[in-house]
C-alpha cells in the first residue's frame, strides 16, 4: 500500500464533468490499494471573479476579508469533489485547510506554511476514506483564515506529502508534464521525462506556470517525490529528481528549458551617488516596500564623474509602491530621478548542464542578434541565463532559442484546459 497526495488544479476542476473525471481518478488510485489525499483548487476562474467581484465593492479590499473571501472557492471544489468521489462508491471527507491541521503565520495574502498537524487526516486515511484538502489556505495563531499566494495549492499538496511521509506527490494539471517551453507560443516544446530539482526551480522563478515556486523550494527542502501529470490524458508526465548519478556527476544537456515572463517591470534610479553605502539603503527601502528584485544593472556613464544608474526589474504589481517607496526617500538616498518601464519581457534558458558546457551564451545571443533583437539588461546564475527584451519580441525570441538549443518536438504539444496550470 502506497500513500499518495493528488493535486488537482483549477482547469481540471472548472465544470461538472471535470469534477466527475478528476473523481475517477482518484477512485482508481484508491481501489488499486493506496491511501489518497487529494488537494484542490478552485473551479477555474473562481478566484479571479471573487477578486473582480472586489473591486465594485473597494479598491483597497483589508487582506483579512480578502482571505476570508478568496479560500471560499476552495470550500466549494473540495465539498464537491467529495460528492463526485461518494458516488464513485468510495468515502471521502472534504476539509479545509483550517480542518486539515495547515498552520501558517500572520501574512494575510500571501502567509508562509511554519507547521502541519495531519493527525486529522492520518485518522480518515486509517479508516478507509479518501482525504479532501482545500488548497490554498491555513490558518494562523489568531484563528483567522490566511491564503498562500497564487499557485498556492501546489504547496499545500507538497506540505501534505512532507507530513505525511508520503511516497509520491502527483500535480495533476491540463499539460502532460514539464515542457522545455511555454507550450501555448512555442508549439515545438517537448515534454521532459524527468527534469532536477534546481532547474525546475529556476524555470518556475522565470515564468514557467505549471508549478509554483514555493512548492518545488519545499519539495527540495523535505525531499518530497513530485511528479507532473495531465489529468485530462493517460501519459506518463515529469518526474523531478535530484539530477546527479551515483557518482554525483550531471549527464543531462546544457539546457533544458527556455522561460519567459511578461509580468515584471523596470525601474531606474537615476543620478545616484557612486559612493560606499548608496546601494544598500536603495534596495533596503526597496525591501521595505516589499519589493521582490530579480535583475540588478549598475553603470557608471562615462561623461558624468562620482555618478551611477542602478536599473533594476521587480513583478509589475510591485512597481508602484517601490517607486513610491524611492521617492518617498529622494532626499535621503541622493538620486536625480528614476525611470520606469512598466511593460518588459524577460527571457531565460536553464539547465544544469551549464556548468560544464561551454558555449551556450555565445548561442543565445547569436540567435537574437540574427532576429535584429536588442537586449536590454542581463543576469545570470550557475545554471540559468536571463534577458530583459522589448515585450513585442517574446515570442519570436523563445520560439528561435529554444530551437537553436534542439529543443524541439516533432509532436505539437497539447494544453487542454487552455491555461497551463
Amino acid at each position: 500500500m502506497a500513500l499518495i497526495v493528488q493535486k488537482f488544479g483549477g482547469s481540471s476542476v472548472a465544470d461538472p464533468a471535470g469534477m466527475k473525471r478528476v473523481a475517477h481518478k482518484i477512485a482508481e488510485a484508491h481501489r488499486g490499494g493506496n491511501q489518497v489525499v487529494v488537494v484542490v483548487s478552485a473551479m477555474g476562474d473562481t478566484t479571479d471573479e471573487l477578486i473582480d467581484l472586489t473591486q465594485e465593492i473597494t479598491k483597497n479590499p483589508p487582506k483579512r476579508e480578502m482571505d476570508i473571501l478568496l479560500t471560499a472557492g476552495e470550500r466549494i471544489s473540495m465539498s464537491l469533489l467529495a460528492m463526485a468521489v461518494n458516488e464513485e462508491g468510495v468515502p471521502a471527507k472534504a476539509f479545509t485547510g483550517q480542518q486539515a491541521g495547515l498552520i501558517t503565520d500572520t501574512e494575510y495574502g500571501n502567509a508562509s506554511i511554519i507547521n502541519v498537524d495531519p493527525a486529522r487526516i492520518i485518522e480518515t486515511l486509517d479508516a478507509g476514506f479518501v482525504a479532501i484538502i482545500a488548497g490554498f489556505q491555513g490558518v494562523n495563531k489568531r484563528n483567522d483564515v490566511t491564503t498562500l499566494g497564487r499557485g498556492g495549492s501546489d504547496t499545500t499538496a507538497v506540505a501534505f506529502a512532507a507530513a505525511l511521509d508520503a511516497d509520491m506527490c502527483e500535480i495533476y494539471t491540463d499539460v502532460d508534464g514539464v515542457f522545455s517551453a511555454d507550450p501555448r507560443i512555442v508549439h515545438a516544446a517537448s515534454q521532459m521525462k524527468t527534469i532536477t530539482y534546481e532547474e525546475t526551480l529556476e524555470l518556475a522563478a522565470h515564468g514557467v506556470k505549471v508549478l509554483h515556486l514555493r512548492a518545488v523550494e519545499y519539495a527540495r527542502k523535505f525531499n518530497v517525490p513530485l511528479h507532473v501529470r495531465s489529468s485530462f490524458s493517460t501519459k506518463e508526465g515529469t518526474k523531478i529528481v535530484e539530477g546527479t548519478d551515483m557518482n554525483g556527476e550531471y549527464e543531462g544537456p546544457a539546457v533544458v528549458g527556455v522561460a519567459h515572463d511578461l509580468n515584471q517591470g523596470k525601474i531606474s534610479v537615476v543620478g545616484v551617488p557612486n559612493t560606499p553605502g548608496v546601494a544598500a539603503k536603495i534596495f533596503s527601502c526597496v525591501a521595505k516596500a516589499d519589493g521582490n528584485i530579480d535583475m540588478i544593472v549598475q553603470n557608471t556613464p562615462l561623461t558624468r564623474t562620482g555618478i551611477s544608474n542602478i536599473s533594476f526589474t521587480v513583478p509589475r504589481q510591485d512597481v508602484s509602491i517601490v517607486v513610491k517607496a524611492l521617492e518617498a526617500n529622494k532626499e535621503e538616498l541622493g538620486f536625480e530621478k528614476i525611470a520606469v518601464e512598466n511593460e518588459i519581457g524577460i527571457l531565460s534558458v536553464v539547465g544544469a548542464g551549464m556548468r560544464t558546457y561551454t558555449g551556450v551564451s555565445a548561442k543565445l545571443f547569436n540567435t537574437l542578434g540574427g532576429l535584429g533583437i536588442n537586449v536590454d539588461m542581463i543576469s545570470t546564475s550557475e545554471i540559468r541565463i536571463s534577458v530583459v527584451l522589448d515585450p513585442k519580441d517574446i515570442t519570436r525570441a523563445a520560439i528561435a532559442v529554444h530551437s537553436a538549443f534542439g529543443l524541439d518536438s516533432e509532436e505539437e504539444a497539447i494544453v487542454y484546459g487552455g491555461t497551463g496550470r
